[in-house]
């Protein structure tokens, strides 16, 4: 067993298995304490909710409380593991909310047989939350799961994995192609991977001033283009009118690579064929579609990003997903629509333009990062994205009038 297995093993075993555990905030040590908590003291919350339903918010922790749910169909790199294997996963989702936007959080694996099922189980426990985190849940399911509950639930439903990786990506891209002296309205984009993430980040992108005609995806069978026949409903929105086919075909001349799909699959030789000044988003976790020695060694004029730790610019959910959700909760929001998502972009690419704070360099490790191919998006550990980014959201909430609560 390697090192690094052992601890991560160890971490989650010891010494009280798994991530996240509850904690009650009132007193309970008397009996008045649990009279007051119970029964009879708790009848009076609850005559004030069934006359006006909005008090559970003022009696109730609702308004704080966001769930994370899966069926474990696309658990990280990993696949269709199951419910029961993508709990790790939901525990952790779970801690980063209370670790990066004191958002309490309870994990939901759900079992089910068909996709209206896992639709009605989530529906019909909605309400005892403030917000919906669903989460590794595999294309194309996942898009009529988000959009049935969006129109079934009067709180935010959120699908991290198409649209924390859409807003964090575009917010990486705009401030890349800005040091490469480029614009995203001109930009020719070669998308490797259709699924979730990859369509999120493209409507994302295009939200932002792309080209959807500028745009060349792909999935395992080459290019996405007008005269297959083989595309779901989600595909063909980027069926492209093109005798492109291939990888190379589509990456001649472009400027944007953007991986979501697995290791290795961009070649050296491949890369040599893009753009001068080209950006590569090479996000497959672990192992990214090309390795960035090996990206670097091929072009000195790339900037990189990857979904790694370990290498600069990392493109992690974590910028976003808790900051999305403090900023819906914090004003009631029935729903997280694009204003919000396109607010969080442009405040997360704001910070990475800022002078960074100490702390911030020290939980990085690193003696500086300053606004440059090195550094396009803040580190997940910046305190300035509690702050910046939920403002951001609320606001663009408000403005949208989707908010139920005026700051």
């Amino acid at each position: 067993m390697s090192d690094f297995k052992s601890q991560a093993l160890k971490y989650h075993a010891e010494p009280t298995p798994g991530k996240i555990s509850i904690e009650i905030s009132k007193p309970a040590e008397t009996v008045r304490d649990l009279a007051l908590a119970y029964s009879p003291g708790v009848a009076e919350p609850v005559r004030c909710i069934a006359e006006d339903p909005d008090d559970v918010y003022k009696y109730t922790a609702k308004g704080n409380l966001v769930a994370v749910i899966s069926n474990g169909s696309a658990i990280l790199g990993l696949g269709n593991l199951g419910p029961m294997a993508s709990k790790p996963v939901m525990e952790g989702k779970a801690l980063l909310f209370k670790r990066f936007a004191n958002l309490d959080s309870i994990d939901i694996e759900v079992s089910h047989r068909t996709t209206e099922e896992f639709i009605n189980t989530v529906a019909n426990i909605a309400d005892t939350f403030g917000g919906i985190n669903l989460e590794d849940i595999k294309a194309p399911e996942c898009f009529e799961i988000e959009k049935e509950l969006i129109k079934r639930c009067n709180i935010p439903v959120f699908h991290d994995d198409q649209h924390g990786t859409a807003i964090v990506t575009a917010a990486g891209m705009l401030n890349a192609l800005e040091i490469q002296g480029k614009e995203l309205s001109e930009a020719t984009i070669v998308c490797m991977g259709a699924g979730a993430a990859a369509i999120a980040c493209m409507e994302l992108l295009i939200k932002c001033g792309a080209k959807r005609e500028y745009i060349y995806m792909l999935d395992r069978k080459g290019v996405i283009h007008t005269r297959r026949d083989d595309l779901n409903e989600y595909k063909k929105l980027f069926a492209n009118n093109t005798d492109k086919r291939t990888l190379e075909d589509a990456l001649q001349g472009a400027d944007v690579f953007v991986g979501v799909s697995g290791p290795d699959v961009l070649p050296a030789e491949a890369l040599k064929l893009m753009a001068d000044k080209p950006v590569i988003f090479a996000c497959s976790n672990p192992d990214p579609e090309i390795k960035p020695e090996l990206a670097h060694a091929t072009r000195s004029d790339i900037i990189m990003a990857t979904g790694r730790s370990d290498y600069p610019n990392q493109v992690n959910n974590v910028l976003c997903f808790p900051f999305i959700f403090r900023g819906a909760l914090d004003v009631r929001a029935s729903v997280i629509n694009d204003e919000m998502k396109i607010a969080a972009v442009h405040a997360i690419r704001s910070i990475a333009k800022e002078p960074v704070p100490a702390a911030v360099l020290k939980a990085a490790e690193v003696d500086a990062l300053v606004f440059g191919p090195e550094y396009i998006i803040p580190k997940p550990m910046d305190p300035r994205l509690l702050e910046r980014v939920s403002k951001a959201v609320s606001d663009a909430a408000i403005a949208s009038g989707v908010a139920r609560l005026v700051r």
